[in-house]
């Protein structure tokens, strides 16, 4: 179910798109808003159209945005680690404190 704001394009419309992109040497915002297209759309097409034509990729060469998640989902347990460790430092120096009295 898409919106009703989407348009839908044929696989020839998409080609002759991605050709223009590439035999204009112009950027893809500059064809999209000759055709009347979404830049991302185009941007889309020609990344699709250059991954069919490199032929199929192993999972480690595709994974740049698994590898993304990966880092961001490491930098968050991090940072909730450095905060857990800087929690027991404190209760540490308190209880240190209390057991002096």
């Amino acid at each position: 179910m898409g919106s009703k704001y989407t348009k839908r394009y044929s696989e020839e419309y998409k080609r002759d798109a991605v050709e223009l992109v590439r035999s204009s040497g112009r950027t893809v915002t500059d064809v999209a808003r000759e055709l009347g297209i979404s830049s991302e759309s185009l941007r889309g097409w020609v990344k699709k159209a250059r991954a069919a034509q490199t032929g199929p990729t192993t999972a480690a060469q595709q994974g740049g945005g698994d590898r993304d998640e990966e880092l961001k989902r490491l930098r968050k347990l991090t940072a909730e680690q450095a905060k857990t460790i800087e929690i027991l430092k404190k209760a540490t120096a308190f209880f240190a404190k209390e057991s002096d009295r």
